[in-house]
């Protein structure tokens, strides 16, 4: 399992930031920041998908990218 996420601060002021899960040395899930969506890599991946975006977790990550 391999997580990576980060963010910039960019001159004009607005943050740039990426989220993503790896798994078995491949891309899983990434969330984009831009559409406040997460973006599955399979049909596995689409499942959580589903249940992330039922439970707000795309809230939850844009507030952390923006924010913390």
């Amino acid at each position: 399992l391999l997580r990576v996420y980060g963010c910039d601060l960019l001159s004009d002021g607005s943050v740039r930031g990426s989220w993503q899960y790896g798994y078995d040395g491949r891309d899983f899930i990434s969330f984009d920041l831009g559409s406040g969506r997460f973006v599955a890599a399979d049909s596995g991946a689409e499942i959580t998908r589903r249940r992330w975006e039922q439970e707000e977790e795309p809230e939850r990550q844009t507030n952390y990218l923006k924010h913390e």
